[in-house]
């Protein structure tokens, strides 16, 4: 990304919210129980899809995100339709901001929840386990890509990304090893957000 802008010092740059999506329409809580592969196409649906409707912003987020120049989002429509509810705007969207994988382990014979199996297949992707998709050392080379994109966004001005929340709590050191230090940390429940300053490289 050109922006044109040399970087002159602290005041130039950001500064930067990255918010996780509101409350999806697939609920991760509702059954039934599904076996690996059902599982993998829940996950599958679960990212095609959409917010779930008529939940309210919540005011602090789109105070925080009211003035962002640049409003930016994953290719998630969740993701997505979080930065035009809590903007007004439409963002520009990229694949680099899109959510860590969920590949389930080839468990035969087993069946959970799909939040269940949200937790058995982040664990099991954290050791290793990729299921032919990206693996987490590959997750942290994009989001170390990310908080490039976003660091060169912010000589812009303000930066909104909507994004989702393992891979926001990935951005967070990668961002810090750029300059970016996190002065808000709302966690990472559906709306939350970070905010990040910029000080520089030490």
């Amino acid at each position: 990304m050109q922006t044109g802008k040399p970087e002159t010092g602290k005041s130039v740059r950001g500064p930067i919210v990255v918010s996780r999506h509101g409350r999806p329409a697939l609920d991760r809580a509702a059954g039934p129980r599904l076996d690996w592969k059902e599982y993998r196409d829940w996950w599958d649906r679960y990212e095609a899809g959409s917010l779930a409707p008529d939940q309210p912003v919540p005011e602090n987020l789109k105070a925080a995100v009211a003035d962002a120049d640049i409003v930016l989002s994953s290719t998630a429509p969740r993701a997505i339709e979080t930065a035009r509810l809590a903007t007004g705007k439409e963002p520009d969207t990229y694949p680099v901001f899109v959510e860590a994988p969920l590949p389930p382990p080839r468990f035969r014979n087993r069946k959970y929840l799909p939040k269940t199996w949200n937790v058995i297949a982040r664990t099991v992707w954290l050791y290793g386990h990729s299921l032919d998709g990206e693996s987490n050392r590959q997750a942290r080379e994009r989001a170390q890509q990310a908080a490039q994109h976003l660091h060169e966004a912010s000589a812009d001005g303000k930066v909104y990304l909507a994004a989702h929340g393992w891979f926001n709590r990935m951005l967070r050191p990668a961002m810090a090893r750029i300059g970016w230090v996190c002065v808000r940390d709302g966690g990472d429940k559906y709306w939350s957000y970070r905010i990040y300053e910029y000080r520089g490289k030490s």
